[in-house]
């Protein structure tokens, strides 16, 4: 999760950004870099690797001015190396930028019609050309961002310096965080409030589609249409630990709102972002000697491979099994040679799927491990390793690491079906696309909750609540109402809707809650008609599902939720926010611990 930093002040700017960026070191990154504004030009210093290797350029080099901005770079577009690493520069314009430009390629054919040329593989270079262009033909800094913005699609954070501007920055968020820090005769900018504790208190959160010009004297904040608009400012608690939450109650619904950016992130660990070509990890770089996959996980990572089971089948064309880490040892597996194990856990720690990676080696499984933390454990101990990046997560209830395990494992599948001929070209352009653009309707999906808080106040008052699902939506049904029992204590229990007739259907009555997954897919005409059961039995009905369903079933719903349309393949990633809304907007109604719920701890290292 890149970092992003902005400083006009009146004292020397490097060491102002090079501690507001160790304050960021939490985010992940694996190069970095500098840029200020010097006697009326632009002087960079970048560095790959970790500060230490940044702070050593700048003693060899040291970088004047009082204005700049910098960057934690995760890789995403183009290896971690010096040419890549942020800012990026094109004629007047340097750029630090967070997220993905998805129509960054279309952008750069275009710029490089006209005469301009990319240093980088990364997306960010293009808002640099874009807007130096602008400059050119006689456009203000602020008419410059008033014509890009609108061109730019994607979920993204930057903040721009341009050469001769010692008085200004530009900063503009879409879907992904971005804080703007007011201080005396000096203005500052930085992925989260965290990084400028040390510099003010006085904080301005952009809303998702703001762009603002920064000057010493003050802040203008202007709307996605570019109408200029007023954000409340809020002096920032003195808690390292409650700045870190930015503007948002608990970590939890920060972390939700993260997840344009850390799907964003983790989709390029398995897809080039510029070529479209899905690339796989070892062990499964031989990939048609693979005979089988089997999913080890345990809690929100099993309903993640659980999903991953039907991509890897239906889309990577291979045999996969899911199983519970606790559980695989026990049951005398019988697993076959050429199997690879993919060990799925949030930490790494996780130690029954620790046990059970190592039960899998000891049966000639080769494993990859799918985790979120490069050194830990299960990581180190595997064949191969697979990142998601979502950056560190602190609710013991897991949202964007869940999402993040999604992205990571359809990628894999497309990876996977292309690799053993089990999709076409048009087919693996047409998933990709598709993966490529769940940031942005991430974003769209959270833009406005407001619908939510009613059921979530019936919700918390609830003694027993089922969840419903077909296909692909089965495990998401799974995850809600695991979230929902993990922080708000009430009684919850997921199922395949065919199997509601099997026994469950003897709950309902008007006192039970049923919320129902179910977007437009292959599944949904079945689906339907389970909603009518429950409907006649007097269950209340909760209804997650897009513009065509609501059209259908709209009406016999007592709450509906519509969401963006997308894909069938992509849908479980989408459908995973509400059913993750609806429990934390829950547990706020009823008064319970979002962050910390009772008995239960971040990283389980007992079995």
């Amino acid at each position: 999760m890149c970092g992003i930093v902005g400083v006009l002040s009146s004292e020397p700017a490097a060491p102002l950004m090079m501690d507001a960026l160790r304050r960021l070191e939490y985010r992940g990154y694996d190069s970095a870099g500098l840029a200020t504004v010097s006697d009326g030009g632009l002087a960079r210093r970048r560095a790959p690797g970790k500060l230490s290797a940044l702070q050593d350029v700048l003693q060899a080099e040291p970088l004047k001015g009082v204005s700049g901005i910098g960057h934690t770079r995760w890789a995403t577009h183009g290896p971690p190396n010096l040419a890549n690493a942020h800012p990026h520069v094109a004629g007047r314009v340097a750029v630090v930028h967070n997220g993905i430009i998805e129509n960054h390629a279309a952008l750069k054919a275009e710029l490089a019609a006209t005469g301009a040329t990319f240093e980088s593989a990364t997306d960010t270079e293009v808002v640099a050309h874009l807007l130096e262009r602008e400059l050119a033909d006689g456009a203000t800094p602020q008419q410059a961002m008033a014509r890009v913005m609108p061109r730019l699609t994607g979920a993204f954070a930057f903040v721009v310096l341009i050469a001769g501007e010692e008085d200004l920055l530009l900063a503009a968020r879409r879907a992904s965080p971005l804080a703007i820090g007011l201080g005396d005769n000096a203005a500052y900018v930085g992925s989260d409030a965290v990084a400028l504790a040390p510099l003010t208190r006085r904080i301005i959160y952009l809303d998702d589609g703001d762009w603002a010009v920064l000057r010493r004297s003050g802040v203008s904040v202007f709307d996605s249409d570019g109408n200029p608009v007023e954000r409340q400012e809020q002096v920032s608690t003195v808690s390292a630990a409650m700045i870190g939450k930015g503007n948002f109650r608990h970590f939890m619904e920060k972390e939700i709102y993260d997840q344009p950016e850390a799907i964003a992130h983790t989709l390029h660990t398995v897809i080039d972002p510029g070529t479209g070509v899905a690339t796989l990890p070892h062990p499964l770089d031989d990939a048609k000697s693979v005979s089988k996959i089997t999913i080890l996980a345990a809690g929100t990572s099993f309903y993640s491979g659980l999903t991953a089971r039907y991509w890897l089948e239906s889309i990577g064309g291979v045999a996969c099994e899911v199983d519970l880490a606790s559980e695989f040892r026990d049951r005398k597996a019988v697993l076959p040679k050429g199997g690879v194990v993919i060990a799925v856990s949030q930490s790494g720690e996780s130690l029954d799927t620790l046990m059970a990676l190592r039960h899998g080696k000891s049966l000639g499984q080769k494993v990859l491990a799918l985790v979120n933390v490069p050194e830990s454990t299960i990581a180190r101990e595997s064949d191969g390793v697979l990142l998601t990046r979502a950056g560190p997560e602190f609710g013991v209830a897991s949202t964007k690491a869940f999402t993040a395990q999604l992205t990571a494992f359809l990628g894999l599948a497309i990876a996977l079906g292309k690799a053993r001929g089990h999709i076409d070209e048009g087919e693996v352009l047409r998933l990709v696309t598709a993966l490529e653009g769940v940031p942005s309707r991430v974003a769209e999906a959270l833009k406005d909750t407001s619908t939510y808080q009613p059921i979530a106040h019936d919700l918390s008052r609830a003694k027993d609540v089922l969840y419903l699902g077909r296909g692909l939506s089965y495990p998401i049904a799974l995850e809600g109402a695991l979230k929902l029992k993990e922080i708000t204590y009430v009684h919850a229990e997921g199922y395949a809707a065919g199997e509601m007739k099997h026994g469950p259907i003897a709950l309902i009555d008007e006192h039970v809650p049923v919320v129902i997954v179910a977007p437009s897919d292959g599944w949904f005409d079945k689906t339907a008609s389970n909603m009518a059961e429950v409907r006649a039995r007097g269950g209340r009905v909760i209804l997650l599902t897009d513009a065509e369903g609501a059209e259908e079933l709209g009406e016999s719903a007592d709450y509906l939720v519509v969401l963006p349309d997308v894909p069938p393949e992509v849908a479980p990633i989408l459908y995973s926010i509400p059913v993750q809304l609806l429990a934390y907007l829950a547990a706020v109604a009823k008064g319970t611990d979002a962050d910390q719920p009772r008995n239960l701890a971040k990283s389980v290292t007992v079995e």
